[in-house]
């Protein structure tokens, strides 16, 4: 099969080369995991670990993927016989590998009692979620994935069909935790049994999880296209680096990660304050600074006149001394690496695609190392740079004058709050402090990190960001 209508089927793999097929027969698994979200960094990331897995260790562990609201993938793969392909691009060279980890697909809004029924299914021995940190809200309403996956564990204890883990896979301090909790008050709503068969059967192991998957483009369709001979329209782009460390508490087995390169641990806290405050820490600092610049990508970003030299010191000065390294992991080598994995130019992770959802991303990944930081006695101007880029980003206007979207779950009550705001950067600083949903009372009130603050947002409104940043 080639040709400009081929398209990735079972039928075109003899075809491929050999090092673009999939690493496991596709089909010949049985389905052992739910996976709830079916964006790109699950198809990127715990995809293609779960395949490794196999291909390794064998087991009936393959996939039934979620969307929780756009269909757009969902029928994509079911028309490529649940496949799809990865490329994995460094600088000068791309790896292109088709994924046959999945083994069904489902839409959650079309569909939601057949995704219960799933939940509830005995075959399935582990859930895990790649939601994004907006979707943990109370699991209160059945639309939500919280409400759906409360509703998938009520099933599963109505028919006693064994036990169950529960994997949070998102950008979350204690992410399972978090979950447990979560989806815990919908639970004990519904009554003793239902919540006494849950507690004794089902985890929620927390997890970190690190690669750089930015959105797909039309160019990621073609790079793939290219490499395989055939269309492919799930194909997701992402860097060769990836990491997953996961809390091991699996009640009824679980694939053989560990084969596939993850770590399995008792305690996954440090790793996630050294991902959260670093990778992610830097990065959504480069997003708003490199956004208000007119930079198109992280890499653009980081290539500014001081850009890196700000990204260094926020590191080395502020965030590296809050975290208690893992075991073994030299925080400072991690921190070069991640600036350096930054860097690739051929990993085009736009901007404004890290700047969304501000409201709950820079509590973990900027205000928490501030707070710390300042309870050491100790200033954090660079930090300070973060929150005034933010707040300079949500007034909607990059300093060339061009709209800036405000992609945010707080919305509605960050602009009703910049519309009250008093005059000038000061005006703006205390409204959106004011945001009890972002800013906690006690920073809120520290008047030396106001007074940062104020000068920063003075400094950007007036010479913009890229000025700012040279004279770091």
């Amino acid at each position: 099969m080639t040709g400009p209508r081929a398209v990735l089927r079972r039928t075109a793999l003899a075809a491929l080369p050999a090092e673009c097929r999939p690493l496991i027969e596709p089909g010949a698994a049985g389905t052992g995991i739910v996976h709830l979200g079916l964006g790109a960094f699950f198809r990127a990331h715990q995809a293609v670990y779960t395949e490794e897995a196999m291909a390794s260790d064998g087991g009936d562990w393959g996939i039934v993927a979620v969307a929780p609201r756009s269909r757009a993938v969902v029928d994509a793969l079911r028309a490529q016989d649940l496949m799809y392909a990865v490329a994995s691009t460094a600088a000068h060279h791309t790896d292109v590998r088709v994924v046959a980890a999945l083994t069904g697909v489902r839409h959650a809004a079309g569909d939601p009692d057949g995704v219960v029924a799933l939940l509830a299914d005995p075959r399935v021995r582990v859930v895990t979620l790649t939601v994004t940190e907006k979707a943990y809200v109370p699991a209160d309403d059945p639309r939500t994935v919280t409400g759906l996956l409360a509703l998938g564990l009520l099933a599963r204890a109505r028919a006693d069909a064994g036990p169950l883990a529960v994997v949070s896979c998102d950008n979350l301090p204690g992410n399972g935790r978090r979950l447990g909790e979560l989806v815990g008050r919908t639970v004990r709503a519904a009554g003793t049994p239902a919540q006494e068969w849950i507690a004794g059967n089902v985890t929620f192991p927390s997890t970190t999880v690190d690669r750089i998957v930015p959105a797909v483009t039309p160019g990621t369709l073609a790079l793939v296209r290219d490499r395989l001979g055939v269309a492919d329209l799930a194909a997701v782009q992402a860097e060769p680096y990836r990491q997953w460390i996961i809390e091991d508490a699996f009640p009824h087995g679980r694939p053989a990660w560990d084969r596939a390169g993850a770590v399995l641990t008792a305690d996954t806290g440090p790793y996630d304050q050294l991902k959260l405050r670093t990778l992610n820490g830097l990065h959504s600092s480069l997003a708003y600074l490199g956004a208000l610049a007119g930079r198109a990508t992280i890499a653009e970003t980081l290539a500014l006149p001081h850009a890196r030299v700000f990204a260094e010191r926020l590191l080395a000065e502020e965030i590296l001394p809050t975290l208690t390294p893992p075991a073994g992991v030299d925080t400072a080598a991690y921190g070069r690496r991640v600036l350096d994995r930054f860097a690739n130019p051929a990993i085009h992770h736009r901007t404004l695609q890290v700047a969304t959802d501000g409201s709950h991303k820079l509590p973990p990944r900027i205000l928490r190392t501030i707070a710390e930081r300042r309870a050491q006695g100790a200033t954090t101007p660079w930090a300070a740079l973060v929150v005034a880029a933010w707040m300079r980003f949500v007034q909607g206007t990059a300093d060339d004058g061009r709209p800036l979207p405000l992609d945010d779950p707080l919305a509605d009550r960050i602009r009703s709050a910049l519309a009250t705001a008093g005059a000038g950067p000061a005006g703006v600083v205390d409204a959106l402090l004011g945001l009890r949903a972002v800013f906690p009372a006690d920073l809120a009130h520290d008047d030396p990190l106001r007074a940062q603050i104020v000068a920063w947002l003075t400094a950007l409104t007036r010479h913009g960001a890229a000025a700012t940043l040279e004279g770091v």
